[in-house]
């Protein structure tokens, strides 16, 4: 009986994956979407509102290939900010303090949706964030990854890309 041990393991798979598609509370709820349009001719860093911080999130995926249909929601402190596809950006101000941020790719196939990460930072007032994700590929499984990224990298990323204007779905 070789199908016991097959089965057994694939039981295990299945569970291991539902136990992990709640969002983490830095997202906004489940379920939520975006219409998002893409504006070529913003290419500019904007500095902080007086007593707030500007926090940028950039979605990088590589070259022009398949992968640009990736649409990735970003989550700040337990409200959706917006979202970016197509190596776009967009920024938000944000109150000093300690920030929950949260990214999670939308995707019709059931193995991206489960695409989720998380991290907090502390925002001073005065000062810009830079987060970038990446959407890659390995031999096993896709990969979200999502990090701070240096100001020199970020304003590069920034002067090539998109702005990502997204509206929340009704």
């Amino acid at each position: 009986m070789k199908i016991a041990p097959i089965a057994i393991a694939f039981a295990t798979f299945l569970f291991a994956q539902s136990s992990r598609a709640q969002l983490p509370q830095s997202c906004g709820p489940k379920g939520s979407g975006f219409n998002i349009e893409l504006d070529s001719t913003q290419h500019s860093v904007r500095q902080p509102a007086p007593g707030k911080a500007q926090v940028y999130f950039i979605q990088d995926v590589g070259p022009p290939n398949w992968l640009y249909a990736y649409v990735i929601n970003v989550g700040l402190d337990g409200a959706w900010a917006g979202a970016n596809k197509n190596n776009s950006y967009f920024s938000v101000s944000v109150e000093p303090g300690e920030h929950h941020v949260c990214e999670n790719v939308k995707s019709r196939f059931s193995v991206y949706g489960r695409l989720v990460e998380a991290t907090d930072f502390a925002a001073e007032a005065g000062k810009i964030y830079y987060f970038r994700a990446r959407l890659t590929f390995g031999e096993a499984a896709p990969s979200l990854e999502l990090g701070p990224v240096d100001a020199d990298e970020a304003k590069y990323l920034i002067g090539s890309d998109p702005l990502s204007v997204s509206r929340p779905k009704k």
